[in-house]
């Protein structure tokens, strides 16, 4: 999963080896922390939250898949 959104979050913003993700266990819920230079976050979020919305659904989708409840956190 986290191979997906570094992927996906490559090909949207300016500065692809900026881009990495990182896992966290909080509670029940595994957090994928998306980090990118603070020059593509705008891009990475979309107008209205559009890209960022989409990136959260690709993710939650996928935790459905593990039967497991997954969260995106981006991170400048």
């Amino acid at each position: 999963m986290a191979e997906l959104v570094e992927f996906l979050a490559r090909q949207l913003v300016d500065e692809p080896d900026e881009v990495r993700v990182e896992r966290e266990e909080r509670d029940d819920v595994l957090v994928l922390l998306l980090h990118v230079a603070p020059n593509d976050v705008g891009k990475v979020i979309g107008r209205q939250g559009r890209i960022a919305r989409a990136l959260r659904a690709v993710v939650r989708a996928g935790g459905v898949r593990e039967n497991r409840r997954v969260q995106l956190e981006i991170a400048g």
